[in-house]
Parts: structure tokens; sequence; C-alpha cells
């Protein structure tokens, strides 16, 4: 297993325990929990591998289905000391999208694709899965409110590009552009930094 693999996996992990934890608060039963879970690790992904082309990640090996089985079981025996982290959901989910954009970006470089394109494929790989999460627990999802979530992992693409540029070793690239987008999450969050919201004008108007 390489390092891109083992940050794959982690991510995995990360937001799937993100999504269960999510579910769990919804009241859903085990199975609809690991529906939530596993669509919020592979949404991302499966959506980057659509637009390059490529079959889904998650097709060619079960690995990443028994990952999230593996969260499930975690937050079912752990729940009790997940509950008493600071607002593990959010814990969770953010480094899922740190490690998901070094991802995104890996794969769609490893397919020949431009920076630019690498770093649009890291936005989705990072941001999509919480998407479909938010829809499936009909929550509006986090990248249409105000927080900075896609920005973040934007901010992590070019980290990545520029650190690439400058010759910085690989794995210490991968690391830099996870812990920036995770550190302009906790930031904004904690300073309540966002995007401003678009004002509906037309009914001021009226």
């Amino acid at each position: 297993m390489n390092l891109i693999d083992l940050i794959d996996y982690l991510g995995t992990f990360a937001f799937a325990i993100s999504g269960i934890r999510l579910s769990a608060a919804k009241r859903f039963d085990w199975f609809g929990a690991y529906i939530v879970g596993l669509v919020t690790a592979i949404g991302g992904g499966t959506t980057r591998d659509v637009l390059l082309g490529v079959s889904p990640f998650w097709m060619h090996q079960p690995s990443y289905l028994i990952v999230t089985g593996i969260a499930l079981v975690v937050v079912i025996l752990f729940s009790k000391h997940l509950v008493k982290l600071e607002n593990p959901f959010f814990i969770f989910d953010t480094i899922g999208l740190g490690l998901f954009v070094v991802v995104g970006i890996e794969r769609t470089l490893d397919a020949h694709f431009p920076f630019w394109v690498a770093i649009v494929m890291g936005m989705i790989t990072g941001s999509i899965g919480s998407v479909i999460r938010d829809m499936l627990i009909n929550e509006t999802p986090l990248i249409f409110r105000k927080d900075i979530y896609a920005l973040a992992c934007v901010a992590g693409g070019v980290v990545f590009m520029i650190c690439s540029y400058l010759g910085v070793p690989s794995g210490m690239t991968q690391l830099f552009s996870a812990l920036s987008v995770i550190a302009i999450r906790l930031l904004a969050v904690k300073f309540h930094i966002g995007v401003p919201v678009l004002k509906d004008t037309f009914d001021e108007e009226r």
C-alpha cells in the first residue's frame, strides 16, 4: 500500500464516521446509517472518476465498503466516547475533507490532466460526498451555506500546486495541502469567517 492509498482509506474512514454520526443524530437505523456513511465516503470520488472517464474506484475492490463497515462498528461501540469529543461530526468531516482533496488531486494528475482540473477535482472529491449526505438527511448542504468549505478545498489545491512547482517532496506536498484545508476550515469556524450571503434584492425592491 502506497501513501496515497493510505490517505484514501483514512479519508474514507473519517468521512464515513462523520456521515454515520450525523445519521445517529437523525435516529437512523444501522443500515440507513451505513448507507449514509458510505455515500459520504465514496460520493465525491465516484463523481470525480465519472468526470475523468474511469471506473469508480470502489468498484475495483471491496475495501472501501469494509472500511465504512468498520466505521459503523466504531460508532456503535464507542458512541459515548465520540459524543464527549467537541463536535465529533465537525472534527471527522474536516479531517476527511483535507485528506480527500489530496486524493482527488493525485488521482487527476495520474490521469494526466492539468493542474487546474486537478484542483477542481480535489474540491469535488472533498465536498460532493457531503452534499449527497446532507440531501439524504434533509439538510441544506454545507457547500451552499456561508461556511468556508469548498473554498478550503480550492485553497488546499493551490497549496499543492505551489509546493509541486517549488519541488517540495511528494509526501510533504500532500501533508501541507491536507493541513491547509483542515487549518482553513478550523480557523473559519473558530473566528466565524464565512462567504457573504447572496441577498435577494428583488424582494427588497418590492
